[in-house]
C-alpha cells in the first residue's frame, strides 16, 4: 500500500515512542503494519520515490506532422495553435477530430517553453523624488451620471512609484490641454517637483517627427510636442517615455489604475448613488478616495518630499490659443469641429480658448461665448439662436440644411415640425415652424415646448400664431379710473393745532 509523506511522518514518530508497527500504522490510518516496515527499509518519504515518467501511455496523434508544425512556429512565433489545428484539418481532411486540440495546445505551450525566449521584466529599485508617472485611465465603466446624463469621461492619474502617493483630474479625452492640467495639478496638490516626468507615447505628449526632423526625441523614436515640452520647462522636469509596445515601463501607474478603479467602485456602492450634481461634485469625490488612499503613504512621502525641489510660485497657462475666422455659414471650425456663432461676427477673426470641457470664445478682449467642447472629429455644435433671423429671410434653405437636425431643440420641437409637415406644403410648414423657434429664442423655450406639447395633444388646427398666442397671452386692459381731486385746504386745518402743541 501507497501511502502520503504525511501519514510515512506519523508512523516514523510512533516507531521513534516506542510504538509498535501495528500501533504506528493505526495512528497513521494505514491497514497494513507491512507499509510501516516498507518505509522503516526504505527511509525515503513517498515524494522523493517519484520518477518522472519516460514512456508514453498512449500513441501521438501529431508525430507525423509535428516536424512540419515546429518549422512554421520557428519561422512565426506568434502562430496559434487553432491555427495550426485548423491548417493541419485543411491539408488532412478527417485525419485529426476536434477533440484533439487540446492536445496540439498542450505541445504548442511545451515547444515555446523550450524554444521561445521572452523578454522578462526587470524590477527596478525605485529611488525617492526622483520620477512622476502619469497615465489616462478610463472610468466610463463606473456608470457616471451628472443630473441623469451618462458622463464619458477619464483620469489623468499620476503616481510616485516610490511612495505610491498617487493624485489625479477628471477629463473627458487624452488631450494635451487634460495632459498638461491634470500633470500642473498634481504638482499643486503635492507641492513639490520631482526630477522626471514619465508618460507612455500618446499624442498629446509625443508625434512622429519626420525622416528630416532635427528635434528632440524620446526613447521610442518620437519627438515632444512643444506644449508638453513647455509644461516641463516651467517646472524644471526631464521627459521620459516608455519604450512602444512596452506599457509595464509605466507600471506603477498602471497597476495602480486597477486599484484606484476597484476602491472607487467601493465606495460609489456605499454613497448608495453614481448621479451627481455637478462635475465639481464628482471630481470632489474622486480626490476624496484618492485623499484616503494616500493617508497610509505619508512616512515614505516625507522622504520623497525632502529631495523634491520647491515648487515655482507662477502657474503655467494649460489652455491654448486658435485664432480663426468666422465663415459666411455663421459656423467656425476648431479641432475638426462645428461650432456656430452670432452671425454678425460672419468675416471677423476671433480667438478661441481651448479648455479640457469648454470653448472660450473672444472677439478683441469681449467673451462672446462659452460654450462645451466637442471631442473626437467631424462633430458640430449648432445654436439655433445664432440663426434662426437667417433662416427666416431664406426659409427656403430649411429643409435640406446640413445641420438641420440641431434645429430641434428637444423632441417635441421635431414632432411639431412633422405635423406641421403632414397639414401644409412644405414652404408653409417650415416658415411656420421658422416662426415657432424663433419665439422660442426670444422667450423661454421652456414654455414654447410645453405650449407645443399641448397643441399636439389636440385635434384642431394650429400654427405660430396659436403658439404665440399661448406663451405671450394678450393681458386685459387696464380700466378707466376718474382723476382723483386733492382738497389742499385740509391741511391747512391742521396748523393751528400744530401751533398750539408746540
Amino acid at each position: 500500500m501507497t501511502a502520503t509523506d504525511t501519514q510515512v511522518r506519523i508512523m516514523m514518530r510512533e516507531r521513534q515512542k516506542g510504538r509498535t508497527q501495528e500501533q504506528a500504522a493505526a495512528s497513521a490510518n494505514v491497514r497494513s503494519r507491512k507499509t510501516v516496515a516498507k518505509y522503516e527499509r526504505l527511509g525515503q518519504f513517498p515524494s522523493e520515490r517519484v520518477q518522472p515518467r519516460q514512456y508514453r501511455t498512449r500513441q501521438d496523434a501529431f508525430a507525423a506532422d509535428w516536424p512540419t508544425l515546429a518549422a512554421m512556429l520557428r519561422d512565426a512565433p506568434s502562430l496559434e495553435a487553432k491555427a495550426l489545428f485548423e491548417w493541419l484539418c485543411e491539408q488532412y481532411p478527417g485525419k485529426y477530430q476536434e477533440g484533439q486540440l487540446r492536445t496540439l495546445q498542450r505541445r504548442v505551450a511545451q515547444w515555446r517553453a523550450l524554444h521561445q525566449e521572452q523578454v522578462a521584466i526587470l524590477e527596478q529599485v525605485h529611488q525617492p523624488g526622483a520620477v512622476l508617472q502619469t497615465d489616462g485611465v478610463w472610468l466610463t465603466e463606473l456608470g457616471i451620471t451628472i443630473q441623469g446624463e451618462a458622463l464619458p469621461h477619464l483620469l489623468i492619474h499620476s503616481v510616485l512609484p516610490y511612495s505610491n502617493w498617487e493624485w489625479g483630474v477628471v477629463a473627458q479625452s487624452e488631450s494635451l490641454n487634460a495632459l498638461r492640467s491634470g500633470v500642473q495639478r498634481t504638482l499643486r496638490e503635492l507641492g513639490a517637483v520631482p526630477q522626471y516626468h514619465q508618460t507612455d507615447n500618446s499624442s498629446a505628449a509625443t508625434y512622429h517627427p519626420g525622416a528630416d526632423a532635427t528635434v528632440e526625441t524620446a526613447c521610442s523614436g518620437r519627438a515632444y510636442t512643444a506644449g508638453y515640452l513647455q509644461l516641463l520647462q516651467h517646472y524644471g522636469l526631464q521627459p521620459r517615455t516608455t519604450h512602444r509596445e512596452a506599457p509595464h515601463e509605466n507600471g506603477d501607474v498602471e497597476s495602480s489604475n486597477g486599484g484606484l478603479k476597484r476602491a472607487l467602485e467601493q465606495h460609489l456602492l456605499l454613497r448608495g448613488s453614481r448621479d451627481f450634481a455637478t462635475l465639481a461634485e464628482y471630481e470632489a469625490f474622486v480626490q476624496g478616495v484618492l485623499k484616503r488612499r494616500n493617508q497610509a503613504r505619508q512616512q515614505r512621502l516625507a522622504a520623497e518630499l525632502a529631495v523634491m525641489r520647491p515648487l515655482p510660485a507662477t502657474q503655467l497657462v494649460t489652455h491654448t490659443h486658435q485664432r480663426v475666422r468666422v465663415a459666411r455659414t455663421g459656423l467656425i471650425r476648431v479641432q475638426g469641429n462645428v461650432y456656430s456663432v452670432p452671425t454678425s461676427l460672419i468675416g471677423q477673426f476671433v480667438n478661441v480658448h481651448l479648455h479640457e470641457w469648454h470653448l472660450e470664445i473672444y472677439y478683441q478682449s469681449r467673451c462672446i461665448l462659452d460654450v462645451p467642447r466637442l471631442v473626437g472629429k467631424r462633430q458640430h455644435q449648432i445654436n439655433y439662436r445664432h440663426l434662426i433671423t437667417s433662416l427666416l429671410r431664406k426659409p427656403g434653405g430649411f429643409r435640406n440644411y446640413r445641420y438641420r437636425e440641431a434645429l430641434f431643440p428637444t423632441r417635441v420641437f421635431r414632432q411639431a415640425w412633422e405635423h406641421l409637415n403632414r397639414t401644409h406644403t412644405p414652404r408653409k410648414a417650415d416658415l411656420i415652424y421658422l416662426r415657432i423657434l424663433h419665439l422660442a429664442a426670444r422667450n423661454l423655450e421652456a414654455d414654447v415646448a410645453a405650449a407645443l406639447q399641448c397643441l399636439l395633444e389636440t385635434t384642431e388646427p394650429w400654427d405660430d400664431t396659436t403658439v404665440a398666442a399661448l406663451v405671450q397671452p394678450q393681458l386685459p386692459a387696464a380700466p378707466a379710473l376718474a382723476p382723483l381731486a386733492v382738497d389742499l385746504q385740509a391741511y391747512d386745518q391742521l396748523l393751528p393745532e400744530v401751533a398750539r402743541g408746540a
